[in-house]
């Protein structure tokens, strides 16, 4: 059964801009690979953490929202822990409230042009 999820995480603030985008495709990458199907992306930027992690006090947040099969959060979680860059991550099945949400929050974020 397909479900919605959303992800953050969280990658370490030594990287280059270049490394921080090889990252997060690679994460993209293994949510399409596996039947997945991005609804949304966010690139949060640096920002600075609420605690020091790793000795570290900032990192580059990004969000992914998506529909997949339960099956392929293990996966993904499994390739956050094996990634060094990654400090921190957060999955969690939306209901049907939080989908709701996030819709009119992206639609907010992304106004479409009524003119084209």
């Amino acid at each position: 059964m397909v479900n919605n999820y959303e992800t953050v995480f969280i990658l370490t603030p030594v990287l280059s801009d270049n490394q921080v985008k090889e990252a997060v495709k690679k994460f993209k990458t293994i949510i399409t690979d596996n039947g997945g199907k991005i609804v949304n992306e966010e690139n949060w930027g640096l920002k600075k953490l609420a605690y020091p992690i790793q000795k570290k006090s900032t990192g580059f947040y990004n969000l992914f929202q998506f529909e997949a099969e339960g099956s392929l959060i293990e996966k993904l979680e499994t390739e956050y822990r094996r990634d060094e860059v990654v400090i921190r991550f957060l999955t969690f099945k939306m209901d049907k409230y939080a989908v709701e949400y996030s819709k009119k929050r992206i639609e907010r974020l992304n106004p479409v042009n009524k003119e084209d």
